[in-house]
């Protein structure tokens, strides 16, 4: 195995990093958390009981996804144990979890037992009950010792499914996309890189589990032998909260979607230029969707902006994380002092070491190399429609426009479809529609994006259907209802207006920019529920 892990050799497995990592530094910190901090050898004995407990080749097994260490060691359990991770968020309307664990095809559920019985699947243990004292050392170190039930991974091939996640789809399901060992492993390699991680480095844990972003902070960590901290603090909403548990904690990587990003940069702003970022963080990772140029220009004015990097990405989860990347401020540009125009875009970066790029006559970007995404399980057609051959190759249709600047780089130009980027998760608008088409009282709906107090949003028009046996038109409270008992929380739009008719286009269908710019004034004074925060 090469000294740096492995995970780089064309062929090898991220579990070889892992596996190498713990070996190597097993008495150092892998997972810190308020309820239990693991050593690396602690951690390992943990993920190979429950690939254990799992058997080999589980096939795909459901993870109850929150922010726990018992995520993590689910995840890498499974991986270890020769099956396929899918997160499966408990927060999910419970029709929704039962659609995707049916597409999936899982066999089990590790986590909640409740959530298992909801979801009719059997139930195993993360195995972290002992743990849950502030230390792992009672159980994991004594077993550890007389040899803990770590064992090799189960020999898998670099086709055979690491994880399955799901995006949003014009057909009103969950869409999964399938993502094979070969593709993670390579990008854990370049991430790696990327990030510059080393054992000194504490990275916060702070993306969805049930998201791929997860996977930026986790993995590369764990191949480094560096700190994965989870912090309740980071979620309670609170910046300043945010901060001191980032200074408290020792953070050196925060990792977070450019929306909320923008956030914390007026925040900072609020205090002036002599806004005074945590003095242990070394680079902040943004990524999602487009940086705004404001927001920029705001940062680069920051006492501190000099020294760390703020380093853009891109990616889709089909390419398997980020593909694309470039440090817009901080030691590592040629000048780490510079001020951004409010009015200047900022790149999407250069293709990472792993990643193969194509520029179509339209712009459109397309991916190849061997983080590609197996497709999505089931759809043939859309498969065949997203993922194409070209001179022998394959290669996945982003559906952005871009444009590339003369030193290679690359900058988004808008989309050549309808989808968008809700909190950083990308948005099939159809999907929408046609949860919306399943209320009884619904003839035709519309949904689109829109700026709302900084954020990208949902805004959704609907026109009752027309009937003498429908007088009542449903109501936006009634609507919204009803979409949230089919659609996890960033599907649900922030604003429904009902309204007497759409806009169309020439050619007669559903012009969703026309009907907002024909119906804005509708939504905004309609009585909705504020679902996005």
């Amino acid at each position: 195995m090469s000294k740096n892990g492995g995970v780089n050799r064309p062929g090898s497995d991220l579990l070889d990093a892992f596996e190498e990592t713990a070996l190597r530094w097993p008495g150092l910190t892998a997972i810190e958390s308020p309820a239990c901090t693991l050593s690396y050898r602690q951690l390992t004995f943990y993920v190979g009981q429950l690939a254990d407990a799992l058997g080999d080749r589980p096939g795909p097994v459901a993870v109850s996804a929150g922010h726990a260490p018992e995520t993590v060691v689910a995840l890498l359990g499974i991986l270890a144990a020769g099956g396929a991770y899918v997160p499966l968020d408990p927060a999910f309307p419970v029709e929704r979890q039962r659609a995707m664990a049916a597409a999936a095809g899982c066999t089990a559920l590790v986590g909640s037992a409740e959530q298992a019985a909801l979801l009719g699947l059997p139930h195993v243990g993360a195995g972290l009950a002992a743990a849950t004292d502030g230390t792992a050392d009672g159980v994991a170190d004594g077993a550890a010792d007389g040899g803990a039930p770590w064992r090799p991974a189960v020999a898998v091939g670099p086709e055979e499914p690491a994880y399955l996640l799901f995006t949003s789809g014009s057909t009103g399901r969950p869409k999964p996309v399938l993502t094979p060992r070969r593709a993670i492993s390579a990008v854990v390699g370049s991430l790696r890189g990327l990030f510059g991680v080393t054992p000194r480095d504490r990275v916060l844990q702070f993306a969805s589990l049930n998201w791929d972003t997860c996977f930026e902070e986790i993995l590369p960590t764990l191949v480094s032998g560096a700190r994965l901290v989870f912090e309740p603090e980071a979620h309670s909403g609170s910046f300043p909260r945010l901060l001191r548990a980032v200074e408290r904690r020792g953070i050196t990587v925060l990792d977070l979607p450019t929306a909320f990003w923008h956030e914390l940069v007026l925040h900072l702003a609020e205090d002036g230029p002599d806004a005074e970022l945590p003095s242990c963080l070394r680079l902040v990772v943004i990524g999602g969707e487009a940086a705004d140029p404001a927001r920029l220009a705001d940062w680069s004015r920051l006492a501190d902006s000099g020294r760390i990097r703020l380093l853009n990405t891109y990616g889709c989860t089909e390419t398997t994380l980020i593909t694309h990347a470039v440090d817009l401020l901080g030691p590592d540009t040629p000048e780490p002092g510079r001020r951004w125009g409010q009015a200047e875009r900022a790149p999407i970066g250069r293709a990472l070491p792993h990643v193969e790029e194509l520029l179509t006559s339209e712009g459109e970007l397309l991916i190849g190399g061997p983080a590609l995404a197996a497709g999505y399980p089931g759809l043939p057609e859309v498969t065949a429609e997203r993922f194409t051959e070209r001179a022998g190759r394959r290669w996945f249709r982003t559906g952005d426009r871009v444009s590339r600047a003369a030193d290679g780089v690359l900058t988004h130009r808008g989309r050549i479809d309808h989808e968008v980027k809700i909190r950083g998760i990308r948005v099939d608008p159809a999907e929408v529609e046609a949860a919306l088409g399943t209320h009884p009282r619904v003839g035709l709906a519309a949904v689109t994006a829109t700026t709302l107090a900084g954020r990208t949003a949902l805004v959704a028009y609907v026109v009752p259907r027309p009937g003498a046996d429908r007088p009542t038109p449903p109501t936006s409270e009634e609507l919204l209802r009803h979409l949230r008992e089919l659609l996890p929380a960033h599907l649900v739009p922030s604003r429904l207006a009902v309204v007497p008719e759409l806009a169309r286009t020439p050619g007669g269908k559903i012009d969703r920019a026309g009907s907002h710019l024909l119906h804005s004034g509708a939504a905004a004074t309609a009585a909705t529920a504020t679902v996005v925060g």
